[in-house]
């Protein structure tokens, strides 16, 4: 079967053929991928960007981590039915040659991530442990239940930001992180959200389809002075960081009101540099967020069965797999705000 693979470390990824992973071993299933989604992270292990050399002893690795499918075999004691429509959280643990769920506490081992460090989605079928699958409503399709991995990751970062009814929100990056984390905001009870970027407009063209239209483009004027002119003068409540580039945190702590919580969610090639006395003055707080946990995809998913038209504008291109590296460009060089690739 076609798989797209990180093969070595260094710019690129291959489009090769591997075999298919056989009968799912006992607390496994067999997942036919049905639709996966190109993610920001999957572009920099692309780029091979600093911050990626964690997968060397892992190569060569099938990528693709944001995908949902049917399950077509289940292995012994895999209590998921054949024919269940799910989506599949990434993260396990691996140790003595099996592969679990992390939340079964007898499993001890190396921390992996489906996509990453363990063969993904970027592939027709796939084996992963039974407790990484959930369940998806009918009304909920495979496309949309491959947003689910980056809507949940979205999802965890607001609730560590703790966005309240009628909080306004700042947003820093507009791509499907940032997407993701305007919507959760909403959802959460936001009163308002900006969204800041830089020369993104196929990105900002996203949002207003979202329903959201205080965008600040940080090439037109500084970030402080956008968002305290649709502010009103106003601190923010919250700030959500999406961008990866530490500068963008230096420049949102001015606009963030005393004791406000700005929540980093990027992954950073470079250290921060943060002016201590301003930020211990104001009593701001920095947290971070870093994938979700399983009681956050079952939100997640409670949304997108409710209204789930309201998300699928996030979606901007869908190709086939063989066309995978297409996609990859196009969401390279940000011409593309969501690929979905179906296998």
């Amino acid at each position: 079967m076609l798989a797209l693979r990180k093969t070595q470390a260094g710019f690129g990824l291959e489009a090769v053929e591997v075999p298919e992973p056989g009968a799912p071993a006992a607390g496994e299933v067999t997942v036919r991928v049905e639709a996966v989604g190109i993610c920001g992270s999957d572009v920099h292990a692309y780029e091979w960007t600093d911050g990626y050399g964690h997968m060397v002893p892992f190569l060569p690795v099938t990528m693709g981590h944001e995908f949902a499918g049917v399950v077509v075999a289940s292995g012994a004691s895999a209590a998921v039915a054949e024919g269940t429509r799910v989506s599949v959280h990434p993260r396990l643990m691996r140790g003595d040659g099996l592969a679990s769920w992390p939340a079964e506490p007898a499993r001890r081992g190396t921390r992996l991530t489906i996509g990453l460090t363990a063969d993904g989605g970027f592939a027709r079928l796939i084996n992963v442990p039974a407790g990484n699958v959930l369940p998806l409503p009918d009304s909920v399709d495979a496309e949309l239940g491959a947003l689910v991995e980056p809507l949940s990751v979205a999802a965890e970062a607001v609730l560590v930001g703790g966005i309240g009814l009628g909080d306004t929100v700042l947003v820093l990056g507009p791509g499907t992180i940032g997407q993701g984390l305007a919507l959760m905001a909403r959802a959460a009870g936001a009163g308002r959200v900006l969204v800041a970027g830089r020369g993104d407009e196929p990105r900002y063209a996203v949002l207003r389809a979202l329903g959201f239209h205080d965008i600040i483009d940080v090439t037109e004027a500084p970030l402080a002075e956008r968002v305290l002119a649709i502010t009103g003068g106003a601190p923010v409540d919250a700030v959500l960081e999406a961008t990866g580039h530490p500068a963008s945190i230096t420049d949102a702590l001015p606009v963030l009101k005393r004791e406000g919580v700005l929540v980093v969610a990027g992954i950073h090639a470079a250290p921060l540099s943060l002016p201590l006395t301003a930020f211990v003055r104001n009593r701001h707080q920095l947290r971070a967020s870093h994938g979700s946990e399983p009681r956050t995809w079952e939100r997640v998913i409670a949304l997108l069965a409710r209204d789930a038209d309201s998300y699928r504008a996030m979606i901007t291109h869908r190709l086939p797999l063989d066309r995978g590296l297409e996609g990859f460009e196009l969401a390279r060089q940000r011409a593309a705000s969501k690929v979905i690739l179906t296998p």
